[in-house]
């Protein structure tokens, strides 16, 4: 199944068909294209190379670990989430490991890393489905994260699957066109509010 962006300017082909699917088939990722899909983000720019980005993964095969981090998923992410062959937490620092002063820039940086993992998943064939419905308390717990750390979103990677097998809504969900606001919405110049004027020429 396929869902390619509509674009108004070209753009590279791995943004153009990445989309978050729910469905996933059952085959698992190699421990080697996990490790290139981190290894991506671990390459990502962070304020000062701070690298404030955290990761835990856990393969469907390593059950115990797989499901404490199922376990930290809200329950309406856990109906579909539970058959993805990966599942991961993403924790950020939310100070400076050099000086211990708060880091205003740390979520933009995880989120850096996180697109990274996920650009380099769709180059090797897998999709990812980040996911806001994480008990962020729950996963502290379970995972002993340190104060100074924010469980901040879960993830699945897999292949994308059958959206007949989703329970509940969630095969029409998985079915609908992806939309984004246009350009003019989004990019100013001048004022606040005022589309670029290139962008009507």
């Amino acid at each position: 199944m396929e869902k390619r962006a509509v674009t108004r300017f070209p753009v590279h082909e791995l943004i153009e068909r990445r989309w978050s699917p729910r469905a996933f088939a059952s085959g698992l990722p190699s421990w080697e294209e996990l490790g290139s899909m981190l290894e991506a983000a671990r390459w990502a720019p962070s304020c000062f190379n701070g690298q404030p980005w955290r990761f835990l993964i856990g393969r469907k095969d390593r059950k115990d670990l797989y499901e404490k981090i199922l376990f930290c998923l809200r329950e309406k992410n856990q109906m579909w989430a539970k058959h993805a062959p990966v599942l991961g937490i993403l924790a950020i620092r939310q100070d400076f490991e050099y000086n211990g002063k708060p880091n205003r820039w740390a979520n933009f940086d995880g989120g850096l890393a996180m697109a990274q993992f996920i650009l380099q998943a769709e180059a090797l064939g897998w999709s990812a489905h980040v996911m806001a419905g994480l008990h962020r308390d729950k996963a502290r717990e379970a995972f002993g994260i340190p104060e100074n750390f924010e469980p901040h979103v879960a993830f699945a990677v897999g292949k994308v699957g059958d959206p007949d097998t989703l329970p509940d809504d969630f095969p029409e969900q998985e079915r609908q066109e992806r939309e984004r606001k246009p350009l003019e919405d989004i990019v100013f110049s001048g004022a606040w509010g005022k589309p670029a004027d290139w962008l009507s020429s």
